[in-house]
């Protein structure tokens, strides 16, 4: 009687078996781990785009803010500079200002030393001394002239006469003299000690001796 052994070859498909599964796990974990590393590779790839873009964002940002700093910059000088004319224009005034006094004191002296029948034509002005030119009918109202200049303490004694001749007056008319004299301004003469009288002393009750 022939036996078959049937058991055998399902042994072997038993043993056969567990290896197969196991290169199958391995090809689903190898598929597994392709597919997070291209997913993992495409998240980075992705962040670093989104990053690149986002320093474009700030280098587009940071360039408007220069420019807007560069604009502040150029008005702020432009400030200072109006600022800087703008003050010499007031220390101008404020000079021009403070040197307004002595030519009106100046004019004002000038005029109140002037006698009668004296006639001014020229003014000359250096600084604080004047040359004066000037025309009168006798030798004694340039004397006044000078005289009075002198005794109002706004001019430096002495006045000098620099220049005096007869000269002909209109058709008809007497002769004239024509002078030059120079005398140095001071503001400072009002609070000089007033001159003496001329003539003399003055005595108690106002009499010269």
């Amino acid at each position: 009687m022939i036996r078959i052994n049937l058991l055998a070859p399902e042994r072997k498909a038993a043993k056969a078996s567990p290896g197969f599964q196991s290169g199958q796990k391995m090809m689903v974990i190898g598929s597994l781990l392709l597919v997070l590393t291209i997913a993992l590779l495409g998240w980075r790839f992705w962040a670093l785009r989104e990053q690149k873009a986002e320093v474009g964002r700030q280098i587009e940002a940071a360039n408007r803010e220069e420019q807007r700093l560069q604009e502040i910059l150029k008005q702020v000088q432009d400030f200072e500079n109006r600022r800087k004319v703008l003050e010499a224009r007031v220390a101008l005034i404020d000079e021009l200002r403070k040197g307004q006094t002595a030519p009106v004191h100046m004019v004002d002296q000038i005029s109140k030393a002037l006698p009668d029948m004296t006639w001014l034509t020229t003014m000359q002005q250096s600084g604080y001394t004047l040359t004066i030119q000037g025309r009168c009918l006798t030798l004694t109202s340039l004397s006044d002239f000078i005289g009075n200049l002198e005794a109002s303490r706004y001019f430096i004694r002495p006045v000098e006469i620099i220049e005096s001749s007869v000269v002909p007056g209109e058709p008809g008319g007497p002769e004239l003299i024509q002078f030059t004299i120079r005398g140095t301004f001071q503001m400072a003469g009002v609070e000089s000690v007033a001159p003496p009288p001329p003539g003399g002393k003055a005595t108690k009750g106002g009499r010269r001796g």
